[in-house]
C-alpha cells in the first residue's frame, strides 16, 4: 500500500522562505528512518506557486494560469511517498512526521492512499500503465 504524506503550504512557504536548519535536520532524520525501514519511495519540497501554473479544462479548451495562487490552505508545499503493509502502519509513521512549520507553529499534513493498478478492472488500458512501469516498485 502506498500513501502520500502531503505537507500543506503556509504563508511562509508560499513566500519562498526556506526552513530553518533545525527543521531540515528533523526532516532528514525522519526520512532516514523511513529509508532504513525500507518504506520510503520519494519525498521533496515544492517551490512556491509563483513558480508554477495551472491548466483549466473546459471541454476541448485548455487555459493556462500562472501562479501565485491565493488560497494557501489548499496548496501543497511538499510530500513524502511511502509504501507500507497497512493503513495502521501508515498512521504510525505519519504520527511521527516532524511539524513541517517548525515546533510550536500551526501546520497540517494530509495523508492519502494511492490507487494501485490492481484496484482497477483488468483491461488493455491498465496493462499499458503496467508496461511502462507504473505502480508500486517491488
Amino acid at each position: 500500500m502506498r500513501f502520500m504524506i502531503i505537507v500543506k503550504a503556509t504563508k511562509d512557504s508560499e513566500a519562498g522562505a526556506m526552513p530553518e536548519d533545525a527543521l531540515i535536520a528533523q526532516m532528514a532524520g525522519y526520512h532516514e528512518e523511513l529509508a532504513r525501514a525500507g518504506v520510503l519511495l520519494d519525498g521533496s519540497g515544492l517551490q512556491p506557486t509563483k513558480k508554477g501554473w495551472r491548466i483549466r479544462y473546459d471541454g476541448q479548451k485548455r487555459t493556462l494560469t500562472d501562479g501565485p495562487f491565493a488560497e494557501t490552505k489548499e496548496l501543497i508545499a511538499g510530500y513524502t511517498l511511502i509504501q507500507v503493509n497497512s493503513r495502521d502502519e501508515a498512521i504510525a509513521w505519519t504520527r511521527r512526521f516532524p511539524n513541517p512549520a517548525g515546533e510550536g507553529k500551526p501546520a497540517e499534513i494530509e495523508v492519502r492512499q494511492l490507487f494501485e493498478l490492481e484496484d482497477f478492472a483488468p483491461s488493455e488500458s491498465v496493462d499499458r500503465f503496467r508496461d511502462i512501469g507504473m505502480g508500486p516498485k517491488q
